[in-house]
């Protein structure tokens, strides 16, 4: 892939930009202004810490608050992995990203646990995003090397028991954002990579139920991940949200006979980050300003806060009220079918709204289990042709060591 470049605010932007959002125009690097048409997309930081990483919970829309444990359980929600039943795992997943677009980007995901007692497992997690090669310039057009931006993130879990059916988790992880090297902006503020770290905290609570005469598994999620200082890529002054996120969700896994198993879950989202405001516009529309050269804000809260600030005031700071806030709301919806622990079909459904990003996709995969090794595979297909996340593919290998 190659991108001309000689402003590295311009380049964060950009990369948020092609990530998340694929239709906002920048007012600053941390949040985007007011658009119009009712559009305002939040971007932030370090985006792709909120990318679904594996297959099985991708091929379900991109649920997994309250679904069963598995090795991948640290990203969805730290508590779930005290009730994993197996007392060791590792799982690696892979995925070419926007490859409909450009040939060498990709999201890779490295996980392991163990359990350490009865009531309590530990577990790591390694993401690697790799943004692929960048021709620049500078701002003569003057070439002046290639470079591979890439994100990295390394983290711990730690989950425990409180009782027969309720668990909490925590993950603590490092997070560094290399997205220029050394490459200044054309303000001439030295350039360096961005460095942050996030905090998940996840509640799990499971119970068995009678659902139609059948056995059955009911769960409630709920996790808030990547609660962790801003990051900045050049001064102290220019500083990015990191994409705090807020998960709830529950899953009902219905055992139909002695073969066969099927699960139906449903997560709800929301970032918890300012929502960008609606700026004053002079008549040929550039930003009105104050008489310190900041842009005046029509409708809204400035984005510009601190760290707990902006997490709780994020469920209340929308322009258009409580109406633009359930807009912020994703909606992921999934069912799997499992033969005999063996065998499994996954689809799924993801919906954003359209002010809000508009991403809006089917899932569908499959998974294979022979003896202690698993393999996932899963498929997205966009309500929109020509979408740039058409035919993203994600593979997942696994392997777990039962309790002896």
């Amino acid at each position: 892939m190659k991108i001309i470049k000689n402003n590295l605010k311009g380049f964060t932007f950009l990369a948020s930009l092609f990530f998340i959002t694929f239709i906002v125009k920048a007012q600053n690097s941390a949040i985007i202004s007011g658009q119009e048409d009712g559009r305002r997309v939040i971007a932030t930081a370090v985006p792709f810490l909120n990318f679904a990483p594996d297959s099985r919970h991708s091929a379900m829309g991109d649920v997994g608050v309250a679904t069963s444990p598995d090795a991948n359980s640290a990203h969805w929600n730290a508590a779930k992995l005290a009730f994993i039943d197996k007392k060791m795992g590792f799982s690696l997943s892979y995925s070419p990203w926007l490859g409909k677009l450009v040939p060498d980007m990709s999201l890779n995901y490295l996980t392991g646990y163990r359990r350490i007692d009865d009531v309590s497992t530990f577990g790591i997690d390694l993401r690697y995003f790799n943004m692929g090669d960048i021709q620049l310039t500078d701002g003569r057009g003057q070439d002046i090397g290639e470079f591979t931006p890439r994100d990295i993130a390394i983290g711990a879990t730690y989950s425990r028991k409180l009782s027969e059916n309720l668990s909490l988790g925590i993950s603590a992880r490092f997070i560094h954002s290399n997205l220029s090297g050394n490459i200044g902006a054309s303000s001439g503020a030295e350039g360096r990579p961005g460095v942050s770290v996030g905090t998940d905290v996840g509640v799990y609570y499971q119970k068995e139920v009678l659902f139609s005469d059948k056995d059955a598994l009911w769960s409630l999620g709920a996790n808030v991940s990547n609660i962790g200082p801003k990051l900045t890529y050049n001064s102290a002054e220019d500083l990015d949200y990191i994409p705090t996120n807020f998960r709830m969700g529950t899953a009902l896994a219905i055992n139909l006979d002695e073969y066969n198993d099927l699960t139906f879950a449903l997560d709800l989202n929301k970032l918890m980050v300012p929502t960008p405001p609606i700026y004053a516009r002079n008549e040929d529309g550039s930003l009105r300003q104050d008489s310190n050269g900041d842009p005046i804000i029509e409708s809204g809260k400035d984005p510009n806060r601190s760290l707990i600030s902006g997490i709780f005031g994020s469920f209340a700071d929308a322009p258009d009220g409580f109406g633009e806030e359930m807009q912020e709301f994703m909606i992921s919806f999934g069912v799997e079918y499992e033969y005999a622990e063996k065998f499994a079909l996954r689809t799924g459904y993801f919906h954003e709204n359209q002010n809000k990003g508009g991403r809006k996709y089917f899932t569908m995969g499959v998974g294979f289990n022979i003896k202690r090794l698993g393999f996932d595979f899963s498929y997205l297909v966009p309500q929109k042709q020509n979408h740039p996340l058409a035919e993203t593919l994600r593979f997942s290998l696994a392997y777990d060591i039962p309790k002896p």
